[in-house]
Order: structure tokens, then sequence, then C-alpha cells
């Protein structure tokens, strides 16, 4: 099944597949706050959205995962902030979100992005290279346990000189 899963840019036309995918793989979450697809919404809208960094995974004609990738600053850095990765829940577990994220760091990395962030389980996003974000000396904005917010260096030494507070897309803050 892996090898005929096709990971692509993500199109107009797939929006609201992808719009209902994401709200049904985030149903059962813990933590989450449900409002992940009208983010990825607002932030399609945004100055932080880059449509190259919006990827789906298709199996048989059908968008089974989903990952976006948008800007966001730290001083004068751009880097990238990594929210939300989403498989239907019948495909969870079999290595499709590790290979969208793994295809957008490497599409990321070609942009000439320099690292990205995110905020995610401390036993998952280790799995793919990010380690605690305040080892490079990058801050959330808000509380957040430290293990739980992560980055990763998209090029040899790419988060070197960045330090300070993460600032993500304002649409991060809005509520639908």
């Amino acid at each position: 099944m892996n090898h005929s899963i096709i990971i692509r840019e993500e199109k107009e036309a797939d929006y609201n597949q992808v719009y209902k995918l994401i709200e049904t793989a985030f149903l059962t979450m813990e933590h989450s706050d449900h409002d992940e697809q009208n983010l990825v919404n607002r932030l399609r809208g945004s100055k932080a959205f880059r449509p190259e960094l919006s990827l789906v995974a298709e199996y048989e004609n059908r968008i089974i995962g989903h990952i976006l990738f948008t800007e966001a600053k730290v001083g004068n850095h751009i880097l990238l902030a990594l929210a939300p990765v989403a498989v239907i829940p019948e495909m969870q577990n079999n290595g499709i979100g590790g290979r969208l994220i793994t295809e957008g760091h490497k599409k990321a990395g070609e942009l000439g992005y320099k690292g990205c962030i995110v905020l995610g389980h401390a036993q998952y996003y280790p799995k793919f290279g990010y380690k605690k974000a305040s080892m490079y000396g990058i801050q959330a904005p808000f509380e957040v346990p430290d293990e739980c917010f992560m980055a990763i260096e998209l090029v040899e030494n790419g988060l070197e000189n960045v330090r300070g507070t993460i600032e993500y897309a304002k649409e991060f803050f809005e509520i639908n």
C-alpha cells in the first residue's frame, strides 16, 4: 500500500475533501480544540501560506492525509511552522503522516527554509529529527510544555543564529 501512495501539492479542488479529512482526523484527539480544519482554511488566506508546502497523501484517487507548513518568524528569520498533519483514522499508524512530514521537510529545504517548529507529541516528532526548541534558543509565545515545543534544522546549522520567540501567523489565534 505504501508504494501506491502519492504525495503531492494540494490543489484548490481538494479543499473540501481536506477540510473533512482534518475534521475527522482530529475528532477524537484529546489535545485538540477541534478547529484544525478551520485553521487550515484561515491559513490558506494568510501571507504565511506557501501553496507548495500544503501537501496531500493520495491513495486510489482518495485524499487520505494532509500536512501544512506556514511561515513563522523569529526576529528577522523566516522559519516554518508545521500544523497540522492529519491522516484519516482508518489509515493512521501506517507511516502516512511520516511520509508527509519527510516530503514536506525535503520540499521546504529545497525552497530555502532553514528550520521548522512544531507544537506536538513529544514521542512522535523526534522520530523525524525534532528536538526541544529551547535547545536552539527558540521559545513559544504561549505557555507550553518544553518537550512538546520542538524545532528541526532543515539545512545544516540552519538554526545556529536563530534566537527568540516564534511569531506565528495571526490566523493561528483567530477563532471561527
